[in-house]
Formats: C-alpha cells, structure tokens, sequence
C-alpha cells in the first residue's frame, strides 16, 4: 500500500536531564496530553527501565509484551511495540526492567548511537502518522540517552525549582553539544520547562531568575508548579490534564503543549 503524500515524519523531542525527580516522566506524559488536546497524534517511547511513564498510562506491567528493549535489539516491526493508552491519540512504546541491560547488550554494535534514530525515522514508523514523539528519558547521560539525543530532533530539559538545579544542567548542555558534533548535527534545544515551582519559596523564585539571565529565550514562559494533583495523578493511570483538567498542574501542562506548538506551528494563536 502506497504511503498517503501528506504524510510527514514525525517531530522527535528527547525529554532529558540525568538528575532524577525532576519532572521528566511527568512532563512527556502531560506534554503529550496536552499535545493530543490540539489535534495532534503523539507517542510516548519510554526509555526509563523503572518504566514510570508505562506504569503512569495505564499500562500494567504484566501488559508489556513488547517493549522499548524489543525495538532497540530485536528486528521488529515498530507497530508491534506499540500500545494505545486510555487517552485517544495518545501511545506508547513501553519499559520494563530488561531494559536496564541494553547499555551493555548496544556496546558491542558498531552502529549502537543511531539505532533508535534508525527504528523511529523508518518508513514504517512515519506510516503510523505521528505528529510528535516524545522520548522519557532514563535518568543518567548513558548509552539510552544518547541513543535518544541521536534520534531526536531537540532536546526538552525539564528543569527542578531547587538548589544546585543549574550546576547539573552545564553536564547536559555539554553532551548535547558534543552529539550535535558528532552523530546528530542537526539536534537542538527545545527549551528548559521550569518544574515543581513553589511561588512562595524565595529558592524558586532565585533558580527562575538565573535561568533566565543565563539561558534567556530558551527557557519556557510556561512554569510547573509543584501541584498534589499532578503527583496523585501516576496512581490513576492517567495524566494530569485528565485527572483534574481544572487543577494548576493541568492547565499548565495545557499552557506548555500551546507555547511547544506555536514555536513548530506559529498559525496556532
């Protein structure tokens, strides 16, 4: 069957940051739900072996037949990877824990940087009609992530309202540089989502402030705040924007989805 001409591939954003708890699962999952709001079609790729953005769509872990680890190491179709959450038009390529041995399991293959760019640019991933795909990725800068930052288009770094939060963001910035030298010439930053932000923690307030004195346009307008809404959403099985549409965390997470798509698609007002 011929491919549809309006087709296009699809836009590919490595969600990353090697410090863990910084929001990173929780932004792929509602950046997808709000992405899906706007008409688009959007798949999640879990890259985390502890497998919290399989685990927050509601796909249970004795469902995951098929998972990410197949689709790096195994000669498979990407459909069969696939799964279709409670959400319409929103999927996901699950994890589980056999994930954890990849790293070892890609280090003996030559071309082990370019296989998930390979899996998720073929010609039968863009048939599927993705508009966007959102990889969560593991919380370490090791042979997954890079895989990620090879595959993807730009890099989302979601980044927590905390002390230290921009001493590790130098490490990120640095991997990113030296994939773009090498293997992925054409990756850039997406943008830096400030995450779990409490508006009267004088600390929040600071690591807002040099962020944008020292990374500028790159950092969202849109801030997370740190929400009980969004935390109890995971335990549910579904995003936040689902849970309790009305709460702070989903409208921002909506608010996130709107600034994304106007810098890819400036019609959208």
């Amino acid at each position: 069957m011929s491919q549809p001409e309006n087709l296009r591939d699809p836009r590919i954003v490595a969600v990353a940051n090697q410090k863990g708890g910084v929001g990173k699962t929780t932004t792929a999952i509602n950046l997808g739900a709000g992405l899906v709001e706007q008409g688009k079609k959007v798949l999640v790729v879990d890259l985390d072996p502890q497998g919290n953005a399989s685990t927050g769509l509601g796909v249970a872990p004795e469902d995951r037949e098929y998972t990410t680890y197949d689709l790096l190491l195994d000669e498979i179709d990407p459909s069969l990877v696939i799964q279709a959450t409670q959400i319409k038009n929103l999927s996901i390529v699950p994890a589980n824990v056999d994930l954890s041995s990849a790293d070892l399991e890609l280090a003996s293959n030559d071309n082990r940087l370019q296989i998930l760019r390979s899996k998720l640019r073929s010609p039968q991933m863009v048939a599927l009609g993705f508009d966007y795909i959102l990889i969560d990725c593991p919380p370490s800068l090791n042979l997954l992530t890079v895989n990620a930052m090879v595959a993807a288009n730009s890099v989302l770094v979601p980044l927590q309202s905390e002390f230290f939060a921009l001493e590790g963001l130098s490490q990120l910035m640095l991997t990113i540089r030296e994939v773009r030298q090498s293997a992925n010439p054409d990756l850039r930053i997406e943008g830096i989502v400030l995450t779990m932000y409490d508006a009267r923690n004088n600390l929040s307030q600071q690591v807002e402030a040099d962020a944008r004195e020292n990374l500028g346009d790159l950092v969202f307008r849109t801030i997370v705040p740190r929400n009980v809404r969004v935390s109890e959403a995971p335990s549910f099985a579904i995003p936040v924007l689902d849970y309790d549409p009305q709460s702070k965390g989903a409208m921002a997470y909506r608010s996130l989805a709107e600034e994304f798509l106007k810098k890819h698609e400036p019609a959208i007002a």
